[in-house]
């Protein structure tokens, strides 16, 4: 058993050890290179953008790609004339005219940081920014000569604001008798409504491919965290299909442009961030080609996720329409839940990087989001969803506290046993297994409270990191954000001193430490002295070690889990103490040997 305590204790200061060194030596690294990577492509950005300001309108960028147009240069901004705005009580924005395309998204509830009055979140990018992130719906000419709206077309509109209830139909006409029409309608959250119509007043039969894409003109910053996909997403066929930006663009450089494929019914796809995602949701009852690619332009990546529907052949007189939606918003999950009933389609909460655990996450967020409608405050769910949790291993952990006080009380005959054969290690092991079978005592049960708490532990973890709803969430006095670290910092005395221990080479990200960490040590600590003390002194030294360690690297962690944990270490300090008082009054002190 020894032998298994010393394996236990040696995985612990092995973790601990991978865990600062990823940080050190991988984290750190890796976040400063991106960071210069970013600044160094919005450089280059700028030029190319101020170049574009300069080019003839209408001069593409590249290439056309297969069945889709290619993007054209235009002025960052475009006359308030040519924009139809966005107003509703989800998003405000506007629609750019040239080129029918969807750029202009900013999300009304929600702010850049805590302060209501904060800026508001631009999820969509004007196109001809250097953070251009739009999206964009047309048609392809399959095997006739017909005339398709240009990339750069200028389109007429029926309304100059869209909004709920308050459809916008754009139109163009090509002078050859056909007319395509984009009728737009947006709901009071964040799904747009594309309906792409083609009326033929022309004397032949024409064939077209309605398209839409979304694409971003840039490699965005990313949190750089493993636990979390930031990059090209999708679903097909209920499968989740995830590439990152490097990932993409390695994949792209092997295939010749495109870094995913895909041909079927059903599915959608799009970039996601943390928090929020544009995506593509075509007809579910219908069949579309989804490609994923990755142009260089410029020198620089560019990304696009685009979907090419059926042929449409459309004889004289006649006309056709096909569906689709795009999502521009923030990720809440029962909200992609109602838009997967309504639109009938599958997947769509996987945008929430809900991980390995799904079985875990998921039905955490729902309670913890139950609790917090009920209560009002997350954080007070937290509280109450660990009380829920102790309970429901109860019974576990008041077996495992038993066994661990039994030890404590075999503490002195331990000690005894140890200076009897110090110099006979195989002797001593064996007299401690014949103490361990006399006094039915497992003493590696003790593990088992430390054990259950990983997985749960992990799942609140990535609950709190990944979901928007506990974005900015307060708790009480300095915590306005369970999703962020700690925001006070003993380094600092609080604030009293005004600098940024961070700056500080390898060991800045250490240096802060906010209260509610050291709370969470402390009662980690008190939990600690509560135990019995192993009889061997490195191991002693190493549990005397943990509580520090675990303060420093859980300060790092938001909020909400330092909280977690605290309140779960004090009510394992009650519950342990409990017990150990029932079972030293009910078991005698055994007969020294």
């Amino acid at each position: 058993m020894m032998v298994d305590q010393k394996r236990l204790i040696l995985a612990i200061a092995i973790s601990i050890a991978i865990l600062f060194v990823f940080e050190v030596l991988w984290n750190q690294p890796i976040r400063e290179a991106e960071r210069a990577r970013q600044a160094e492509i919005a450089a280059q950005a700028e030029i190319e953008a101020q170049q574009a300001r300069e080019a003839a309108p209408g001069t593409p960028l590249a290439a056309p790609m297969p069945g889709v147009a290619p993007a054209s240069p235009r002025p960052a901004t475009t006359p308030a004339s040519l924009r139809v705005r966005i107003d509703s009580p989800g998003v405000i924005g506007s629609i750019n005219l040239v080129g029918a395309v969807i750029d202009d998204v900013t999300l009304r509830r929600f702010g850049v940081t805590p302060d209501p009055h904060s800026e508001r979140v631009r999820v969509l990018e004007r196109r001809g920014n250097p953070d251009a992130y739009f999206a964009q719906f047309g048609w392809s000419a399959v095997g006739s000569d017909v005339q398709v709206p240009p990339p750069d077309a200028i389109w007429q509109t029926s309304a100059t604001v869209l909004g709920p209830g308050r459809p916008v139909t754009l139109f163009w006409d090509n002078d050859q008798g056909q007319r395509f029409e984009i009728a737009i309608g947006i709901d009071d959250n964040f799904l747009f409504t594309i309906e792409q119509r083609v009326i033929n007043s022309g004397a032949g039969t024409i064939t077209v491919n309605p398209w839409g894409r979304i694409r971003r003109e840039h490699t965005p910053p990313t949190e750089g965290f493993f636990i979390l996909h930031e990059g090209l997403v999708g679903v097909f066929g209920g499968r989740l299909t995830e590439q990152t930006y490097k990932s993409a663009r390695e994949e792209a450089e092997k295939r010749g442009g495109a870094s995913f494929t895909h041909e079927g019914r059903g599915g959608w796809a799009g970039f996601t961030d943390k928090y929020w995602l544009g995506a593509l949701i075509p007809d579910q009852s219908q069949d579309a080609s989804f490609t994923w690619r990755v142009p260089m332009e410029g020198g620089q990546p560019r990304y696009q996720i685009d979907f090419l529907a059926g042929p449409k052949t459309i004889g004289p007189g006649l006309q056709t329409a096909s569906r689709s939606h795009l999502f521009a918003g923030a990720k809440e999950v029962h909200l992609l839940d109602r838009y997967a009933v309504a639109l009938r389609v599958e997947g769509l909460d996987k945008a929430v990087d809900w991980g390995w655990f799904r079985f875990l996450t998921r039905p955490f967020f729902e309670a913890l989001h139950w609790l917090a409608a009920v209560t009002g405050n997350y954080g007070v769910a937290i509280l109450i969803f660990t009380l829920f949790l102790k309970a429901l291993f109860f019974p576990l952990a008041n077996k495992s506290y038993k066994a661990m006080s039994k030890m404590k009380l075999l503490a002195p005959q331990m000690q005894e046993l140890k200076e009897k054969y110090k110099d006979d290690a195989t002797k001593l092991q064996q007299e401690m297994m014949a103490l361990y079978k006399r006094e039915k005592v497992n003493p590696v049960s003790g593990c088992l409270p430390i054990i259950l708490q990983i997985p749960v532990f992990f799942a609140l973890y990535k609950v709190l990191f990944v979901t928007i709803e506990m974005r900015h969430a307060p708790f009480f006095g300095w915590i306005q954000d369970l999703s962020a670290k700690d925001p006070t910092n003993i380094f600092t005395l609080l604030g009293l001193i005004p600098w940024d221990p961070s700056v500080i080479p390898v060991i800045g990200g250490f240096l802060h430490l906010g209260i509610w960490p050291v709370l969470m040590g402390i009662t980690m600590y008190l939990q600690q002295k509560l135990n019995p003390t192993p009889p061997d002194p490195v191991q002693q030294k190493v549990f005397m070690l943990l509580p520090f360690v675990f303060t420093f690297m859980l300060a790092q962690f938001p909020a909400g889990l330092v909280i977690y944990w605290s309140w779960n270490n004090l009510l394992s300090i009650a519950q342990q103490w409990v017990i150990m008082r029932k079972v030293a009054q009910q078991q005698p002190a055994p007969a020294k040997t």
